[in-house]
């Protein structure tokens, strides 16, 4: 990793700080602290996905904390078709939110909620006051051939983050902590989001002492959570710093190495011939009782809210 704060090296590229940096995440690791992480910024790719859908204030940030989320966690699969899908479904004033991740860097997201009741309530509220009660599902499809994992945590704390956390704990026992930031540029409606994923691994030897199921935290991890809680949210979210340079900030003593970035873009997957296999497995009644009244079948894309429409179904001879 090059030393300061003037540019950075990776992917064979040079970027400087001042010039916009943005979908992408960064991979990296600290071999002193036995810690690995990933760092991201989303600019074009989050304004692109949010401007499909005219969400509230609140709404929009929670799912720009998601899609950052989403970018941290996907961008670990190696092979393309690997896809991770994060959902959180819940009985409150938001009641469904999906983002997902398709290797090698396609990222979706929509949410469902009611519109009166969100009113209320402040961008970055506590998840019992967004969700209610609820769950947060984390599945992994390594590639399109392999079996299906899914991990399940309750929707509680005060943020995504801390809920992935949690999720990190419970289902893989490993120690994690996720930092999420979001800013919205009021005067060029442009929407930034930003986080960074750190975990302290287990020592490879076999017999060696695990981290983890100490009672006490391992200094080392100590160490690097303490620094990592030391990040400001506009670190994680100006276009015109770089990755490396707020990882240098940082871990600079620690010596930490970078590896390729993974570039991020909006990736939905609709098209009217996914649609139409889909609607051929409806029954021709069914599809009757669809008709709008010109008679034609119209299929809206909660992703990226294209409507699809279709002729109407030839009558039976």
């Amino acid at each position: 990793m090059v030393p300061g704060t003037t540019e950075s090296v990776n992917n064979g590229t040079i970027r400087l700080d001042g010039e916009r940096v943005t979908d992408l995440v960064l991979p990296f690791q600290i071999d002193n602290l036995d810690v690995r992480g990933r760092i991201t910024r989303l600019g074009p790719t989050l304004s692109e996905v949010l401007s499909a859908h005219a969400y509230p204030a609140t709404v929009a940030q929670l799912l720009a904390e998601a899609l950052a989320l989403t970018a941290l966690l996907g961008s670990v699969l190696r092979e393309d078709g690997g896809q991770l899908t994060i959902q959180a479904k819940a009985n409150g004033p938001v009641s469904l939110l999906v983002v997902d991740y398709l290797a090698p860097g396609a990222v979706r997201g929509y949410a469902q909620f009611d519109a009166e009741a969100i009113k209320a309530i402040e961008p970055g509220a506590p998840l019992e006051t967004l969700f209610g009660e609820g769950y947060l599902a984390i599945t992994v499809d390594k590639t399109l051939n392999t079996e299906r994992y899914q991990g399940i945590v309750e929707l509680r704390g005060n943020s995504l983050a801390e809920a992935a956390g949690a999720y990190f704990e419970n289902s893989e026992q490993l120690p994690s902590l996720v930092k999420l930031a979001v800013r919205h540029d009021g005067l060029t409606g442009e929407w930034f989001a930003g986080g960074m994923l750190i975990q302290h691994l287990p020592r490879g030897e076999e017999g060696g002492p695990r981290h983890f199921a100490a009672e006490t935290q391992h200094p080392n991890w100590q160490h690097a959570t303490i620094l990592t809680n030391t990040l400001r949210p506009e670190e994680l979210t100006d276009p015109t710093v770089t990755l490396e340079t707020v990882l240098w900030r940082l871990f600079n003593q620690d010596e930490p190495r970078v590896y390729d970035s993974i570039a991020i873009h909006r990736g939905c997957r609709c098209t009217r011939e996914r649609i139409q296999a889909v609607l051929r497995q409806f029954s021709f009644d069914d599809l009757m009782n669809m008709r709008e009244p010109d008679g034609s079948i119209r299929v809206n894309c909660a992703f990226c809210s294209r409507d699809w429409v279709f002729e109407r179904p030839k009558e039976k001879e």
